[in-house]
């Protein structure tokens, strides 16, 4: 894929909690923050950076967003809805292997940050 992108300033958001969504993004160069909006607090949730994506949920399932990304710095990304996508994995068929690794990696470490979270509150619990 080439540099095809939009460009976004420092700051910039990308996609914000609660739109409904239908495409993810691809981040060609620069860095974004994932941030959960809770109690009108942000939560950063991740950085990512060159090469990475998000938003690849909804391509399967037109829901709405959890969480907003926005630009830290210059960043250029590459938007790609289903089509796009459907073909990218007919021309390239290790592009969704990559994708589905990605996601098994967020859920495991999902997995493990809430299991921290519920033993720290039986420890608390339990005094």
């Amino acid at each position: 894929m080439g540099l095809l992108g939009k460009i976004y300033n420092d700051g910039e958001i990308i996609v914000r909690q609660g739109e409904t969504g239908n495409c993810m993004f691809v981040i060609q160069s620069g860095k974004v923050e994932v941030l959960r909006e809770e109690n009108n607090n942000e939560v950063r949730l991740a950085i990512l950076e060159d090469n990475d994506f998000f938003g690849e949920m909804a391509l399967v399932e037109r829901e709405k967003r959890s969480a907003t990304v926005r630009s830290m710095g210059k960043s250029q990304i590459l938007t790609i809805d289903q089509k796009v996508f459907l073909r990218q994995v007919n021309e390239d068929p290790s592009f969704a292997f990559r994708v589905l690794k990605k996601m098994s990696q967020r859920i495991r470490e999902l997995s493990a940050e809430i299991t921290n979270m519920k033993a720290e509150y039986n420890k608390k619990a339990a005094k």
